[in-house]
């Protein structure tokens, strides 16, 4: 006999059942309470566990939780919502649990049924065995927008060189609990499904969470489900191929999962590849790199099969490879899952799986799907349009934007309106049976309540078999009175644990023994990956830069003397009109007005997120960057550049006479910028990536300070401006310490365009430019000193030869000569940027011109 948590322990504010605490709805199989209004057994160590932490440290955890969530940047992207893909992940803290001898079923069932939808995949390309002579209907399968004419005949990767061909590698089952406990199949994914990530994410945030629950438990561990999974990927390869590559191809940053497909990227460690990124040539796929192309063995797609190949397929696509499906009909390439495997998801087949499974397997279906109705069958027809006040009508092809219709929930008129458009094209519809779903614990920030829950399951090919995910996707309903479970419509998502009967060891995701590969050190980044690493770096110079000189000019708005050698609101007036923030005939108006022209040009620099170049703006580009690169930066430095575009982009504009207020986060807008710079030069390897990153750093940084000496000495009286140039070239002390005297411009000249030694200065940069570019991949150029080299070492000569203290001069041929130079300096520099594009970076050229440099 269970007892009642109650004598569990001490307190029971959330999970307790009685009149304050946890009720169970009617009418449906609760997870957490049995019908006695009991904790049913396996729920025990979680429940007296919370119980225990009482309301408030629960509370507490599940803020840190949501910390947690955003400092990894845990998203998810809900079409036409605002925040876009910076809608943090919503993960319920209360797991879902389930005991050791119910997964066993749930396992084998899911297996079982991954196998034979593999099988009929394999049919329904091939030979059509069930159409010519089971009766399958041909509509359901040429009507199947999934099913294009280049996919029929595709050979499917046979694993070791067997003749067993598998098409589906990963698979994931929607199951729900009806009222009497039986779990069914609602929805097959079978193209890209996805979930996997987060169900890994939301694991490694609830350990966290409720670490004494999570020991005590017995949790099942999924390393094991992954490390098999990533096997399963590199058996695909064609035979004979050493050391094979494995890439997995995204539509993009937009996309809804993009968190996920870098999340896996980096677990399993693979590149993360976009359409762009790939070419084919011969009938084999290759990845561009900066050292050239590399081949490609198999691709784990995700992305609809009918944007992979806009030669063969959709014409319009962006996000393909012109020539993909000819190479998977050659077999030099693998696609996982195979290409046409999304005809499967139609909620049609599910009328017809029975039948298939008891022709190919001579077995009934372990785990039921729900009882469904093909409209295409009369007496199919007949039976869903006499019930069609209690059953959910569904397309028999479903499109983004088709939702469900629930026959209970629409009026008498719509029903009507819904009989006659489903006889006018009954091959188009299914009616199935609704679910009453299970409910389970939801925390609501304050308490526990029971909310509507679908498990998803994860099955993957290890290689030799399928393998399933000890544990799953938990997604809950956003509303304790609603059936809806559905992440596009607010729902949750919750960890699933499995709960085992002995404790298991952890085991790390690489195989103890691995092939001997390639140790050459990163010729093989692709060039996109290369070109976002190049702009980053340019953006963090440009927001550093500009942090600086606002940070500089900020003072000039008091009018006060105290705050140390600030420029007076005429200069600032001045250097504001030379960088275009303002008009140039300002400099003669009264000081109060320039004061308040100066305040709104702050602003716009500082706020106005529209203008290109602004901080704002910049901020947005490294965010965007930062979100693409994250499969290739460390955790730490994701979170730095997320504090970097937070800064600006969070933070409101003061009122009118109140900018002097934002200096504060103008200093630390500029320790989080050092802080990343910090973090490169220390924990990335100086490889091709960094390498990148840093001639972006360097180009950039070179045009702010050779610009810089063009408005502060050839642009106007040197004097007024050369505390505030070393300001903002974060060189004052170093002037100081080295100069015994007052600020003279040959000095300050010295300092920042001549000295090698000065990080800030021209010459650093471009003697540190001279470096990388020798250590970069070859590429065979028809001179024997190419464009590129030559214009670094005409830069280098040109400071090297000038004097500092000729340029130094007040005169106007020494300004007229320092003018040359730096307006020199400049277009070499911006020279020296497009033929880097043209030379390694050439096929992201369009993404450039398009807004992005």
């Amino acid at each position: 006999m269970e007892r009642p948590l109650q004598e569990m322990a001490p307190a029971a504010p959330g999970l307790a059942s009685g009149s304050n605490g946890y009720r169970a709805p009617t009418g449906h199989y609760d997870e957490f309470l049995a019908a006695e209004g009991v904790p049913r057994s396996h729920w025990r160590r979680l429940a007296a566990t919370m119980i225990r932490m009482g309301e408030e440290r629960l509370t507490r955890r599940w803020l840190q939780a949501q910390q947690i969530i955003q400092a990894n940047g845990i998203s998810y992207n809900v079409y036409g919502d605002p925040q876009g893909s910076g809608r943090p992940w919503p993960l319920d803290p209360v797991p879902l649990v389930v005991r050791a001898s119910e997964w066993a079923a749930i396992e084998s069932a899911v297996s079982q049924r991954v196998e034979l939808l593999n099988a009929v995949l394999d049919d329904f390309l091939g030979e059509q065995r069930l159409l010519k002579q089971r009766g399958f209907p041909p509509e359901l399968l040429f009507r199947n927008p999934a099913f294009l004419r280049p996919f029929h005949g595709l050979p499917a990767p046979a694993p070791g060189g067997g003749k067993r061909g598998v098409r589906l590698i990963h698979y994931a089952a929607d199951i729900a609990r009806s009222p009497d406990g039986r779990w069914w199949v609602i929805a097959d994914r079978t193209q890209a499904p996805s979930g996997m990530g987060y169900a890994l994410e939301n694991r490694l945030v609830s350990a966290q969470m409720l670490p004494e629950a999570f020991q005590a438990a017995r949790v099942r561990r999924l390393a094991r489900f992954f490390q098999g999974y990533r096997e399963g990927l590199l058996s695909l390869a064609k035979t004979g191929r050493d050391a094979p590559r494995v890439v997995l191809l995204t539509p993009g940053p937009f996309n809804e999962t993009y968190f996920e497909h870098a999340y896996l990227a980096k677990y399993l460690g693979l590149p993360l590849v976009e359409g762009a990124d790939l070419s084919v040539r011969d009938n084999r796929v290759y990845l561009k790199t900066l050292s050239g192309l590399s081949r490609i063995d198999v691709i784990l797609r995700r992305q609809d099969d009918s944007f992979c190949d806009p030669l063969e397929l959709r014409g319009d696509s962006l996000l393909g490879v012109a020539g993909l499906v000819g190479a998977v009909r050659a077999g030099e390439v693998a696609i996982a899952n195979g290409f046409g495997s999304g005809m499967l998801e139609s909620p049609a087949n599910m009328a017809f799986l029975p039948g298939f499974s008891r022709e190919i397997e001579d077995r009934e279906l372990a785990m039921p799907s729900i009882a469904t109705w093909w409209c295409g069958q009369p007496h199919a027809c007949r039976y869903v349009l006499d019930n069609l006040e209690r059953l959910v009508i569904k397309a028999a092809f479903p499109k983004l934007g088709s939702n469900p219709v629930f026959g209970a929930a629409i009026t008498a008129k719509q029903r009507e309106d819904l009989r006659t458009e489903i006889l006018r094209r009954p091959e188009d519809y299914v009616g199935q049976e609704p679910v009453a779903l299970s409910s389970a614990p939801a925390w609501t920030g304050s308490s526990t309540e029971a909310r509507h829950v679908v498990l998803r399951v994860f099955a993957a090919w290890s290689g030799s078999r399928y393998e399933v995910m000890p544990g799953g996707l938990t997604r809950v309903a956003a509303q304790s009175d609603s059936l809806v479970v559905n992440m596009q419509r607010g729902g949750g998502s919750k960890d699933t644990w499995v709960l085992s009967e002995h404790d298991e060891e952890p085991i790390p995701l690489m195989p103890a023994v691995v092939q001997r590969v390639d140790t050459s050190r990163g010729a093989d980044l692709p060039s996109r990956v290369a070109d976002n690493l190049f702009w980053l770096g340019r953006y963090m110079e440009r927001i550093e830069g500009e942090t600086r000189l606002a940070r500089a000019l900020m003072p000039a708005l008091s009018g006060e003397c105290d705050l140390g050698p600030a420029l007076d609101v005429e200069a600032a007036v001045m250097l504001m009109a030379a960088y275009e923030y303002l008009p140039g005939e300002l400099t003669s108006v009264h000081p109060l007005e320039q004061r308040r022209w100066l305040e709104k040009a702050l602003g716009v620099m500082l706020f106005e997120g529209s203008r290109p170049g602004g901080l704002s703006w910049t901020a947005k580009q490294v965010g965007r960057l930062g979100w693409q690169l994250r499969e290739r930066l460390s955790s730490d430095t994701s979170q730095l550049l997320g504090r970097v575009e937070k800064e600006f982009q969070r933070t409101r504009k003061p009122p009118a006479g109140r900018m002097m207020s934002f200096l504060p986060d103008l200093d630390r807008a500029v320790q989080t910028l050092s802080a990343f710079n910090g973090m490169v030069n220390e924990n990335m390897t100086r490889g091709h990536g960094w390498r990148f990153l840093d001639i972006g750093r360097r180009i950039e940084r070179a045009l702010l300070t050779s610009a810089l000496l063009r408005h502060c000495i050839v642009g106007g009286p040197a004097p007024r401006f050369l505390e505030s140039l070393l300001q903002v070239a974060d060189s004052t002390m170093t002037y100081r310490a080295r100069y015994y005297t007052a600020m003279q411009t040959d000095l300050v000249l010295d300092l920042l365009l001549h000295d090698g030694a000065n990080p800030r200065s021209v010459a650093f940069q471009l003697e540190t430019l001279a470096g990388h570019w020798k250590r970069l991949p070859e590429r065979h150029d028809a001179d024997r000193y190419p464009l590129d080299s030559r214009t670094i070492w005409k830069m280098l000569t040109g400071v090297r030869m000038a004097s500092a203290e000729e340029l130094g001069r007040d005169t106007l041929e020494a300004r007229t000569e320092l003018s040359t130079l730096l307006d020199s300096i400049h277009e070499d520099l911006e020279l020296l940027a497009d033929t880097l594009a043209k030379k390694y970076l050439a096929q992201v050229e369009i993404t450039r011109r398009l807004g992005r440099g």
